[in-house]
């Protein structure tokens, strides 16, 4: 007798049952979230081991920026207090390749969107934008530098410290440094790529421009103590006229070794008839200089006239006020014949090496401004004190790096400033083009 199919056992349409399916695992909603978070596999592994160079690599750049920020800090503090650089070797090291890894990893923000941008953004620039922060300090307090860069050091060390607690959620210190759990989950993004570039492109480096435009003219300006003036339209000169309770005069004409050609052609016109002029320009009567002095390449490269061309005052009224050049220094006169050998021939092989194996002594820079600006200075003063009872007034055509002391000096014999006027030195762009026209 057949064994008999319980009722309940039947579907409603009369059929049997198949055997039951085995239930799938339950997933927690977190499991889930993850699974779907996770990139696709590939399957010869390339995109895995992407990740992890991309993980190593921001491991080592933010192991390098946290020795850094404590080497630099250490350096700086034991300078800054007791003038002693124990650590300047070690700190060039490792500062040079914090900025190479940096660099690198900047260009890789551009390329994959793996790497979170807002921790990793200060470990990749750092260095650039505090030297672009400390400008308007070294400007302005140039003595005081040290405690600027000190200050920079220490905070270096608080954003190291603050980026691994990020990466790390905590100050536990596991190795390696960032791990590929922190890195986003996408390889490629064509979208990551074009708003890098375009950020750059658009936002970033226009900035950069304005602003070291900005600090340059700050600078120009403060170093020349405002008789030189640099802005988008070009660069100017302020002229200015010193009188004496005696009616005497004094007028310093602030010059360029290039310039357009309309300016020197105006300060030549502008002269008082009954002057005489003091003419800057360093003689070679030993002829220890072995390549003459002279700007002509520069000023054919950039398109401007030569002031020894064409700044031509009468000939009655000019006189000699500058040194010989074996008044300088041996240091003086190699550098300047190094100087100007490299300029008359040009960049090449021979002179760039010759440059690059050429070693100041110590000081050298303290004897240099010495020779070219100081002693040149004190000995056209002279000469002013010697013309003064033969004219009323006496025209200063010098360089613009001479005539600040210039100023001071002349101030603290009686003279007081009467007036000043501005003249354009060169232009640039559209009103250059203008100007020539």
């Amino acid at each position: 007798m057949p064994e008999e199919i319980p009722s309940n056992a039947v579907s409603e349409s009369g059929g049997v049952p198949s055997p039951l399916a085995a239930e799938p695992p339950v997933i927690g909603a977190q499991e889930a979230v993850a699974a779907q978070a996770q990139p696709p596999v590939r399957a010869n592994g390339r995109f895995w081991k992407a990740r992890h160079l991309v993980a190593v690599t921001l491991s080592l750049a933010l192991g390098l920026f946290l020795a850094d920020a404590l080497i630099s800090a250490v350096d700086d503090t034991f300078i800054l207090f007791f003038n002693v650089h124990i650590l300047a070797g070690l700190r060039g090291f490792l500062g040079f390749f914090t900025i190479l890894v940096g660099l690198v990893i900047y260009a890789l923000m551009g390329i994959t969107p793996m790497i979170p941008k807002r921790k990793f953004i200060l470990v990749a620039l750092f260095s650039p934008l505090a030297a672009l922060f400390a400008l308007p300090f070294w400007i302005y307090c140039s003595g005081r530098m040290q405690i600027v860069i000190w200050a920079i050091s220490f905070f270096q060390v608080f954003c190291a410290i603050a980026i691994l607690g990020m990466v790390q959620d905590g100050f536990k210190f596991r190795m390696p440094l960032v791990s590929e759990e922190r890195l986003n989950p996408r390889g490629f993004s064509w979208l990551n790529l074009l708003g890098f570039v375009l950020v750059n492109a658009v936002v970033f480096l226009p900035a950069v421009a304005a602003y070291l435009l900005f600090c340059a003219t700050l600078a120009v300006g403060h170093f020349s103590e405002g008789f030189v003036a640099l802005h988008p339209g070009g660069l100017s000169v302020q002229v200015r006229k010193y009188v004496r309770n005696d009616g005497k005069s004094v007028q310093l004409y602030p010059m360029a070794h290039v310039a357009d050609r309309n300016f020197y052609t105006t300060i030549s016109q502008s002269f008082p008839t009954n002057s005489i002029v003091l003419m800057e320009g360093v003689t070679d009567r030993e002829h220890l200089l072995t390549n003459h002095i002279s700007y002509k390449r520069m000023a054919a490269t950039l398109g401007l006239s030569e002031q020894q061309k064409e700044f031509k005052p009468s000939e009655e009224q000019m006189e000699r006020a500058d040194v010989d050049v074996k008044e300088f220094t041996p240091n003086t006169i190699g550098f300047l014949n190094l100087v100007m050998r490299i300029h008359s021939k040009g960049l090449n092989a021979a002179s760039l090496m010759e440059l690059m194996s050429f070693s100041p002594p110590p000081g050298f820079e303290k004897e240099l401004f010495e020779d070219l600006l100081r002693k040149r200075n004190r000995h056209l003063l002279d000469e002013m004190q010697r013309r003064l009872p033969e004219t009323e007034n006496i025209v200063v055509p010098w360089g613009a790096a001479h005539m600040p002391e210039i100023a001071r000096e002349i101030q603290k014999d009686g003279f007081r400033l009467e007036e000043s006027r501005d003249y354009v030195v060169i232009r640039f762009g559209a009103g250059r083009k203008k100007a020539v026209k």
